[in-house]
């Protein structure tokens, strides 16, 4: 009688158990109860201005903290009301997709990054291990997603603001513009594209443009502090001459899992790395370093008349780190 009773407890507890289990496990409900428990202090959108949220190295089938960044970027977005999301890369591990029909597409993208305010466009690049796959069907998929956007392997888009002031976003394929991988195997497939011929573009969309604010975005970052530190010279030496001569006032790569903001002595060009979208490696303190953290999350990105509002945010929600550009309107 008493195992009997026993049993009987210890099966209750089990399914009481099961239950708490299953609903923890339940999808999120996105009402307002969970944006008021969800909420980044000092997190402010931008009047009259631009918001947008850059993310990078993400694409992992929801390990490492991929789904806590995701959530907090929704959170981001809903505060922000923000405008579209940029990737600096990798958006698939570790050999890009197959297809526009891969599982990939499920696993890690929509299935990952399903909050109601990340349905905007997400503008995407190229990063080299999109490269280890079929890079031509991230492009593809443009015709298949509404929110994904890559019409090419780079592109730029003029946004006007209401304030009167306008930005010019340019998105670069580095991987063939980067030396290292000129002679690497793995990376054959970036050797195709002819690098001249988008660095004659490049050229041609700064020179062309009177927009307030100049902003680049690529894969591979001119200066880091992390694993690649001291190996950065290659493409450095070939985008560094082109964003100083043409005004450029901020760079967002990716490739170092990690957040940092570099500003090299006498540099006009800021310089941001957003690449800890799911896994992370550490960072260090170097001469250029302005900060940097091994921590997951991502960055904001505000823009008005006046100034450039750049954040990072954690994958707890916490804010890190702010800097602002102020633009001399005189």
């Amino acid at each position: 009688m008493f195992l009997n009773r026993c049993n009987a407890i210890v099966c209750g507890l089990l399914c009481v158990l099961s239950s708490l289990a299953l609903a923890q496990s339940g999808p999120q409900v996105y009402d307002e109860a969970h944006y008021q428990q969800h909420h980044i202090k000092q997190l402010q959108e931008t009047p009259e201005g631009l918001d947008f949220l850059v993310l990078g190295d993400w694409g992992r089938n929801g390990h490492y903290q991929q789904r806590q960044v995701a959530m907090w970027m929704d959170v981001a977005m809903q505060q922000l009301d923000g405008d579209f999301i940029v990737t600096t890369g990798d958006n698939f591990y570790s050999n890009g997709v197959a297809s526009v029909n891969d599982p990939y597409w499920q696993s890690s993208f929509e299935h990952i990054y399903q909050g109601p305010h990340l349905f905007e466009d997400w503008y995407a690049i190229l990063g080299n291990h999109d490269y280890r796959g079929n890079w031509q069907a991230q492009i593809d998929y443009t015709h298949v997603s509404r929110r994904w956007q890559m019409p090419a392997q780079y592109y730029a888009k003029n946004i006007a603001l209401e304030d009167g002031a306008s930005v010019l976003m340019v998105f670069l394929d580095t991987n063939p513009l980067n030396p290292e991988y000129q002679h690497e195997a793995k990376y054959a497939a970036t050797q195709q594209q002819d690098a001249s011929k988008q660095l004659a573009w490049l050229k041609h969309q700064l020179a062309n443009s009177n927009a307030t604010w100049k902003v680049v975005i690529g894969h591979h970052p001119l200066y880091s502090n992390g694993k690649r530190y001291g190996k950065t010279s290659g493409i450095r030496g070939v985008l560094e001459p082109i964003l100083e001569g043409h005004q450029v006032d901020a760079y967002f790569a990716g490739h170092e899992h990690d957040l940092q903001h570099n500003q090299p002595e006498g540099s006009r060009v800021a310089h941001f790395i957003s690449g800890a979208g799911s896994e992370v490696r550490p960072v260090a303190q170097r001469e250029f370093t302005k900060f940097a953290i091994s921590q997951a999350g991502f960055a904001t990105v505000g823009i008005d008349k006046a100034q450039m509002n750049v954040r990072f945010i954690s994958a707890d929600g916490k804010l890190l780190y702010q800097y602002q550009i102020k633009k001399d309107n005189s």
